[in-house]
């Protein structure tokens, strides 16, 4: 069996080196969140945010100065086009009259025409949106695998999903890990995630289904050959793809506003993990299930392993 396409770097025959470095991070991601946990925000823990925009612009020191006076501990966030946005996240829930005293001081020191904006998160809502985030990223995880087993079989199902799952843990292993915020625009970039690494493995998972159909493989070499000749096939359109995606993603992150700066660095992380997996995890792992199917048939029968062909 022989394909035009150029197989400029064997992905299948390097595979175990993939694997090896995906199960130590997968290890090293399980030891931080065991240790260290995630950095909660306070959406997901219960305290107050307090958004204020003011008529002048403030630098954070100033900030701190005021709430040392009120003692309150909390770092702030000072941003917006001329420094006039002050967002706080206080870690308990504050009082209505705490709220009145911080506002009265905000006001005393930044001018009497700042606005505020104030949300308080209670512990039943926070541990609500929790298990609530869990069943979200549990049944996209399932329909996925439901899909492609439709669409495909068994093999494709199981590679796609552990390849998804992966990337989806990376992102929460990497906030664990350097300590970033967790809330809710980290969850959407998280389910995100994995609608974009899904579209990648289905264009390899098709190609390989249709190399397979017309160059049925007959022993290992072939099969390798096979993957190989499908992932750089479909390379220049995955990476126009993810390239699309991930410039936009870094232009958002670099001059975007504060609030969704960690849900663009959560969505650039989960796209370099999809295009990593799509390649280095799903593809050789769904060759890993092809390779074992293909031994159990010419053990379990008479014909020699040259002589039944991997359809």
């Amino acid at each position: 069996m022989r394909f035009d396409t150029k197989i400029r770097y064997d992905f299948v025959k390097n595979r175990k080196k993939f694997f090896t470095f995906s199960i130590a991070l997968t290890i090293i991601g399980i030891l931080s969140l065991l240790i260290f946990q995630l950095n909660l925000g306070i959406d997901f823990k219960s305290g107050t945010t307090m958004d204020t925009v003011t008529e002048q612009p403030v630098k954070q020191q100033e900030v701190i100065s005021v709430l040392d006076e009120l003692g309150y501990s909390e770092v702030p966030t000072v941003g917006g086009t001329n420094n006039d946005r002050i967002s706080v996240r206080f870690g308990d829930e504050l009082t209505n009259e705490q709220t009145r005293e911080i506002q009265t001081a905000f006001k005393a020191s930044f001018g009497e025409g700042a606005s505020f904006e104030v949300n308080v998160v209670s512990a039943e809502l926070a541990r609500e949106l929790a298990v609530k985030t869990i069943w979200a990223i549990l049944a996209a995880s399932i329909l996925i695998m439901l899909y492609v087993m439709v669409r495909f079989e068994w093999r494709f199902a199981v590679s796609a999903n552990i390849a998804i799952l992966y990337d989806c843990f990376v992102v929460v292993a990497l906030f664990s890990i350097f300590r970033l915020e967790v809330d809710l625009p980290f969850i959407a970039a998280v389910l995100t995630t994995l609608g974009y690494s899904i579209n990648d493995k289905i264009v390899i998972f098709d190609r390989i289904r249709e190399n397979l159909r017309f160059n049925p493989t007959r022993n290992e070499k072939q099969l390798t050959e096979l993957v190989n000749a499908s992932i750089w096939q479909t390379m220049a359109r995955n990476l126009y793809t993810v390239l699309t995606v991930f410039i936009v993603t870094l232009f958002i992150f670099l001059f975007g506003s504060e609030s969704i700066r960690l849900f663009s660095l959560a969505m650039l992380i989960g796209l370099i993990s999809g295009a990593y997996s799509t390649l280095c995890i799903a593809s050789p792992l769904w060759f890993e299930f092809k390779k074992r199917e293909k031994k159990k048939k010419t053990t379990g029968g008479n014909a020699r392993p040259t002589d039944q062909p991997i359809v």
